[in-house]
């Protein structure tokens, strides 16, 4: 039990933002922060593993990314292209062409960023991860990023309502391990069947299952395709605890792919006034 002046001496890193480049997100007041919990939903296809290869590459931090839905060749050429700015598809045949040697000192030095890429982890084996991770570095990663939370293993799902039992009991797990290692826990998640072409602000009643609750902060993204092989990625924050929200998906922050490095570039227009 812990008075208000004690509370700040033992709270430790929690509620630290995380270092990030999304600046258009920023001036809508939405921080990643340490020991809270966040959820980023988008349809298929739409970029939301785009947005958190982003976090994790340019906050150049320890992170941890269980990557069940992407394979390894993916993820390691998508995070060189973002981290040195190379053309992705240069990247991408020296990694399959076996001559990935100009490549090996950068990513050498990023040694603090940890990889799983089991399709279906338990929980058990996150936390075998995690602690392997303390074990050897002697620091929880500062992020942590679940894609998908529907890949994690949470048992035998029967029907739609012990589906989303499960979910929502999977979300409370990932908020307490955020707690517990401090780190800003980022969970990626589906929408509903309405928005799943991502081309429409979706809201937070578009998220897949019915897990709003836990969250602290979450973000939808849809996307702008302009026909000139240009897409814009929209991110909408539709809960917010420590700031702005609007859950209808209507007011976002838009970043620009840029598709030969697959950095998401700030597009500097004005942001409707916080209300």
């Amino acid at each position: 039990m812990y008075s208000l002046a004690q509370s700040v001496e033992i709270r430790g890193a929690a509620g630290e933002p995380i270092p990030h480049n999304f600046k258009g997100l920023s001036r809508l007041e939405v921080e990643f922060r340490r020991s809270e919990f966040s959820l980023v939903a988008a349809g298929p296809g739409t970029g939301k593993s785009l947005f958190a290869a982003m976090l994790a590459t340019q906050g150049n931090m320890p992170a941890y990314y269980f990557s069940a839905d992407s394979s390894p060749a993916t993820q390691t050429a998508r995070a060189t292209s973002m981290i040195t700015g190379d053309d992705a598809k240069v990247v991408k045949d020296a990694l399959l062409g076996g001559d990935f040697s100009d490549y090996a000192k950068v990513l050498g030095a990023r040694w603090w960023m940890r990889y799983n890429f089991d399709a279906r982890p338990k929980p058990s084996d996150i936390e075998r991860d995690l602690l392997c991770y303390y074990e050897v570095y002697g620091i929880h990663p500062h992020l942590i990023l679940v894609d998908n939370v529907t890949n994690v293993d949470t048992g035998t799902v029967g029907d739609a309502e012990s589906y989303t039992f499960g979910l929502e009991g999977l979300c409370e797990y990932l908020s307490e391990m955020a707690k517990v290692t401090n780190a800003h826990v980022m969970g990626l998640h589906h929408v509903k069947g309405e928005w799943a072409d991502g081309l429409n602000p979706i809201p937070l009643s578009g998220v897949k299952g019915q897990i709003s609750r836990v969250p602290s902060l979450i973000l939808t993204i849809h996307k702008e395709i302009d026909g000139m092989n240009s897409r814009v990625l929209h991110v909408s924050p539709v809960k917010n605890r420590e700031g702005f929200e609007d859950s209808s998906g209507n007011t976002f922050a838009s970043f620009r792919l840029n598709r030969s490095n697959l950095r998401l570039e700030d597009i500097d227009e004005e942001l409707p006034a916080l209300v």
